[in-house]
């Protein structure tokens, strides 16, 4: 079975969306999709935490 099909994703403009409106990464964004997962609110609490934090 492939990577793709064991882990659901978020869809590339969903996660540009997130990181356009938090100020971090994209991959700052995937990274903290993988630990909290797919809640709107918590990922761009994590990614404004994480900017404020630089």
């Amino acid at each position: 079975m492939a990577e793709d099909q064991r882990r659901p994703g978020m869809k590339p403009e969903i996660v540009s969306d997130l990181a356009r409106e938090s100020g971090a990464s994209e991959h700052q964004i995937r990274e903290i999709v993988s630990l909290i997962g797919f809640d709107r609110n918590s990922i761009l609490r994590e990614a404004r935490l994480l900017k404020k934090n630089r």
